[in-house]
């Protein structure tokens, strides 16, 4: 080999060199800039970028994507992870390991009937306590309204809705289809709410404004256009037998009217439901608070509507509430007052 084809070939091996170093897009460069000739810095050394210099420069690339965005400034609305929707989680969470830790024990527990068709069990207990204990060490200014337990006040205007076990008839005799349920108000409306199936570990979340999301995936209510092709849930009044017989004309008229319709036993479940696109529409007469406040906010987030049987907000009042998206609630909203108004 000459000396000159030599010389070209190792030229050409430093200038490859060179380029491999080359800091990438973005790469920080020295302070006294490049010199002139040969590419090199003028007042620093070009360190060489090697295989593990590179992994070490991808992993602060993606650390600094995955860092959490800057508090928000005063006065803004707080992010979707903010501490009172990563309460509601850590609360349903708590209630949801009490609940496996009983799951499939049946006999083990003592059963007693609050009213007719009406249950509570020491699971639904335990796991309110457990829950009530995590909302007042973060929160002991906040009113709690839950199911087993005596409403307390709040002093600032905060009020937290907890179902323990949504289902317990259901948890009773081992059908698998229960959840726990936690929401929390402000002065505004609903703020935060979770509703956890611990069985199935399915995790129902939202944040007011934010959207909602199934284990950390956004969810959007179905796209049915129509009510005759929609799949609907409901749920049968056992605390208000007295209205059964406007109950039974309104599952007449959606029995008529839709594609199906299914009874599944948990309020908060059927409304998460409806909010990933399970099912297109629910309705229920005489509910409680906490059976529909967290899933209420799943909904709307979720861009669907939810009302009470007049098409307004007192939901949580009157306990009667229907939802669905906004191409079939219409239609629900209609059937339920012209079955009730004839009943």
């Amino acid at each position: 080999m000459s000396r000159r084809r030599r010389d070209a070939e190792v030229t050409a091996r430093r200038r490859a060199r060179m380029r491999r170093s080359r800091p990438p897009a973005g790469w920080p460069r020295p302070k006294g800039g490049l010199s002139a000739k040969g590419g090199g810095p003028a007042e620093s050394r070009v360190v060489p970028l090697t295989a593990a210099r590179r992994r070490a420069a991808a992993r602060k690339r993606r650390d600094a994507s995955l860092r959490p965005a800057p508090a928000s400034r005063a006065g803004e609305e707080k992010p979707a992870s903010d501490f009172h929707l990563a309460a509601c989680v850590a609360c349903v969470r708590a209630g949801g390991r009490v609940l496996m830790d009983y799951w499939g024990k049946r006999g083990s527990y003592a059963i007693h009937e609050k009213g007719r068709n009406d249950f509570v069990t020491v699971v639904d207990r335990e796991a309110e306590e457990a829950i009530v204990r995590l909302v007042r060490e973060r929160f002991p200014d906040h009113a709690i309204l839950a199911e087993e337990s005596p409403p307390s006040e709040g002093t600032v205007g905060y009020h937290w809705y907890i179902d323990p076990l949504d289902g317990t008839t259901n948890f009773i005799h081992g059908y698998p289809l229960f959840s726990v349920s936690v929401g929390v108000a402000d002065p505004q409306g609903m703020r935060a709410a979770a509703v956890y199936d611990p069985l199935h570990d399915e995790m129902f979340t939202a944040a007011r404004g934010r959207g909602a999301l199934l284990n950390g995936e956004p969810i959007r209510v179905s796209t049915a256009e129509t009510l005759s092709r929609g799949l609907l849930v409901t749920g049968f009044p056992f605390r208000s037998m007295d209205r059964l017989d406007d109950y039974l004309a309104s599952f007449r008229a959606f029995v008529l009217g839709s594609s199906g319709i299914r009874r599944d036993g948990s309020a908060a479940l059927n409304l998460a439901y409806v909010a990933c696109g399970r099912y297109d529409g629910f309705w229920e007469m005489a509910l409680s608070p906490w059976d529909v406040a967290a899933g209420s906010l799943l909904v709307r987030e979720a861009g669907g509507v939810v009302t009470d049987f007049q098409g307004r907000d007192g939901y949580l009042e009157s306990g009667d509430i229907v939802s669905a998206n906004a191409n079939i609630h219409p239609g629900m909203l209609r059937i339920l007052r012209d079955s009730l108004g004839r009943a």
